[in-house]
């Protein structure tokens, strides 16, 4: 009778208790978000400035180069951990023991508005999500949290920074809670990361009134046999694109960090490829975001290989020491190349341009549900199955590959031999050994 006197003793005391702990959340959440929406309002502002600068003055692109090598020194200086940019918040949030300095966010910050001055072909998520993940980090020591809460905070940090830049703070939490590892989705942290995401997006577009663009997926297709053969068609080149693009860029970088040590002249000698294939094409369109390629997708006036050259363009730049995000560009890259594939496939443009927008980012980032989710804040409802299918495709096509090195491998896509944990980077590392071995076995 005593046990069942304290136990429900204890039952009474429950509701109190998760009480306390939603409003600390809440508070933790908001504070998190407060910070990252005000930092993207402040980030996207800079970007628009530096943009038109560079639109206006066609002779910034020359100063690539050196730009390049400035951000690189910057980094080298200065940057220590702060250099794996996206991948140490992740390596922090499973149980890392190293902080997120402080200082990743400005220069980050610094980094991304250089590049673009000067007309590097990158995102801005990466710079919003770090910079997230730094003031979420910086706040709880300030707050002396434990490390149960840092890691929740820095989940926060991901949300915040995603949800502000693109406005879209549904996918932004669950985006932070499904990139941490493949095949699995964290809820310990739902509520604060949906808290800090939505704080973001309302920091940044109300209190600071900072606009987000919108697209048009146009008259969504009656749902037939034929259609949905059509879509999954697309969404399997959505997928092996985004493999493309993943491989090419993590090639770029162990390339040019073995063929060039010096950082600077790794960074300088990216900036002058840049330079030269902007002549080789004919054309600046690929510099930069690619939010014109987008809006040219959506209105059917893209160039055929417009994705190609996009994708190239963006894994030189990244390839070789510049930063800023893989997202916009993989946007465009989708976006552009779901409009090519419509002359094909006798589907509207703007409406494989929308599933290629949300397809080409899920197979790169390995994240199918936030991308779907993605896909109806931004275009809406009506071609909800249809995204489904191409964010499901795309990711099971792209295989595992991704741009987060660091994402981890909760549930294989496939059947796969793996040691238990291992993230993206180590599997690329165990299958290179294993295809060294292999060729060292036929020499002998």
């Amino acid at each position: 009778m005593i046990q069942l006197f304290q136990n429900a003793q204890s039952q009474k005391l429950k509701p109190a208790a998760m009480l306390s702990s939603w409003w600390r959340w809440l508070l933790l959440g908001s504070g998190v978000g407060l910070l990252s929406g005000t930092a993207s309002a402040f980030f996207l502002t800079a970007l628009s400035y530096v943009t038109d600068m560079r639109l206006r003055h066609g002779w910034l692109l020359f100063l690539l180069p050196l730009g390049g090598a400035l951000v690189s020194y910057l980094y080298l200086k200065m940057g220590k951990t702060s250099g794996k940019g996206n991948n140490l918040i992740l390596e922090q949030i499973h149980n890392g023991q190293e902080a997120v300095p402080l200082r990743m966010a400005p220069l980050v910050l610094a980094g991304t508005l250089i590049t673009h001055l000067f007309g590097g072909s990158a995102g801005r998520e990466g710079t919003a999500v770090q910079m997230g993940g730094s003031l979420a980090d910086g706040f709880g020591r300030l707050l002396r949290v434990s490390p149960a809460t840092r890691r929740i905070l820095l989940i926060c940090g991901i949300s915040g920074g995603f949800g502000s830049v693109f406005g879209t703070p549904l996918a932004g939490t669950v985006f932070s809670l499904e990139v941490l590892a493949i095949g699995l989705i964290s809820h310990e942290a739902l509520l604060p990361a949906f808290v800090a995401s939505l704080v973001g997006h309302l920091t940044t577009t109300a209190l600071w009134g900072v606009p987000h663009l919108h697209y048009s997926m146009g008259a969504v297709p009656e749902l037939t046999l034929a259609v949905a053969g059509k879509v999954v068609a697309a969404a399997v080149i959505f997928g092996l694109v985004s493999l493309i693009f993943s491989e090419l860029t993590h090639f770029l970088k162990r390339w040019s960090a073995r063929l060039l040590t010096n950082p600077m002249l790794k960074s300088f000698v990216g900036g002058t490829a840049v330079i030269i294939l902007v002549y080789a094409v004919g054309t600046r369109d690929y510099l930069g975001l690619g939010i014109p390629l987008i809006q040219d997708a959506f209105s059917g006036g893209a160039a055929l290989f417009a994705f190609a050259w996009k994708l190239l363009f963006t894994a030189i730049t990244l390839g070789t020491g510049f930063q800023g995000g893989e997202v916009t560009p993989l946007f465009a890259i989708g976006a552009t190349l779901g409009q090519s594939l419509s002359g094909l496939l006798q589907l509207p443009a703007p409406f494989l341009a929308g599933l290629g927008f949300i397809a080409v980012f899920c197979g790169a980032a390995n994240t199918p549900i936030a991308c779907f989710i993605m896909g109806i804040e931004l275009f809406g409802s009506q071609g909800a199955l249809y995204m489904f299918m191409a964010c499901l495709i795309s990711y099971l096509v792209s295989g595992h590959t991704g741009i987060y090195t660091s994402q981890r491998i909760g549930s294989a896509k496939f059947p796969l031999e793996l040691i238990p944990g291992a993230t993206l980077g180590q599997l690329n590392g165990m299958l290179s050994a294993g295809k060294r071995d292999k060729n060292n076995k036929r020499e002998q």
